[in-house]
């Protein structure tokens, strides 16, 4: 289409698409008069369709004419006639005008959280009793949206959150969470347990004390990725009178459970870990006193954006109801 019709709109907001400016000093109310003209082959008819008086629709198509540099219509006192250049603005002004009123409705949409993207990060294990059943929920209620899920450790989560690689995560607080200024949520408080390998002589026990722990080769996550994790456990155990014997420190906490089920020492998890040790020769064991730590949803303080606004509305929905809780408590 010609350059006037380069929806190259200015100042949108509160506009529609009889006031909104196009470029050369036109406005969508020319074309719509031009539209209006141009089905009916009638200027009298166009007034009486458009409900204003007939000078000024002239006037107006006469201006738009002039901001093209064509004529858009043969006009005498007994017929009006669509010139090429005419019936080429009419039919793309037909395509604009579908073109605005569906970007009204995206914006619309957009704004009610209806429409948009969620880049949601996540931790494995503590999510895997609930993540999957929540996003499917909030697929059936938000259609449009699309949803990007990124695992990543608790650090890497944080960090893409506050730069905006991640409109959301679900998370442990990090080293740097109040350096950050992430608004969160508490979505629960996970218990601690020792994770054993088959056929250890803690296999089959209620609990495990945490003054056990001592002389025994430890597990832990490292604390560059987990160090609300990682300093609750070394405080439980100074608490306990231990000090802890730290045989590995991955950066993942699969690899935790490949250390234990080869052998290598006892793990210090969540107990949500137990999704992931089911079916592969490894028992959790309670560590008491309990000791826990949070896992929480994190998004930017400024950026608020509706899709965020609308899963963190969904996850306050669903702790209300209780069913954050994962497998790993039931009984």
């Amino acid at each position: 289409m010609v350059g006037l019709v380069k929806t190259e709109i200015e100042n949108c907001d509160g506009m529609n698409a009889e006031t909104a400016s196009l470029r050369g000093g036109m406005d969508l109310r020319h074309l719509r008069y031009f539209q209006a003209v141009a089905e009916e082959l009638s200027f009298s008819g166009a007034a009486r369709r458009l409900r204003i008086a007939q000078p000024a629709l002239s006037r107006a198509v006469q201006e738009l004419e002039e901001a093209c540099g064509v004529r858009l219509l043969d006009r005498n006192r007994r017929v009006v006639k669509l010139t090429p250049a005419g019936a080429v603005m009419l039919r793309e002004a037909g395509l604009l005008f579908e073109r605005w009123e569906e970007s009204l409705r995206r914006v619309q949409r957009t704004a009610a959280g209806e429409e948009g993207e969620l880049r949601l990060g996540y931790i494995g294990p503590p999510t895997r009793g609930f993540l999957a059943s929540v996003v499917k929920e909030y697929r059936r209620r938000w259609p449009r949206v699309t949803v990007v899920l990124e695992e990543r450790t608790p650090e890497r989560v944080a960090e893409m959150v506050a730069r905006g690689r991640l409109s959301a995560g679900i998370t442990r607080p990090v080293l740097a969470h109040s350096a950050l200024r992430l608004p969160s949520l508490l979505l629960r408080e996970e218990p601690f347990c020792a994770v054993v390998p088959e056929g250890h002589e803690w296999c089959g026990r209620k609990t495990v004390g945490w003054k056990e722990l001592a002389g025994v080769p430890l597990v832990l996550l490292a604390r560059r990725e987990g160090a609300g994790s990682h300093d609750a456990i070394l405080a439980a155990c100074r608490e306990a009178g231990v000090t802890p014997r730290l045989l590995h420190t991955p950066s993942l906490m699969d690899t935790i459970l490949r250390y234990v089920a080869a052998g290598e020492g006892v793990g210090v998890v969540p107990d949500s870990t137990l999704g992931a040790g089911r079916g592969e020769g490894l028992e959790l064991v309670p560590l008491r006193p309990r000791v826990t730590v949070p896992l929480v949803m994190v998004w930017q303080p400024e950026g608020d954006e509706p899709p965020v606004r609308a899963f963190r509305e969904l996850m306050e929905e669903w702790l209300a109801a209780g069913r954050m809780a994962g497998p790993w408590e039931e009984g």
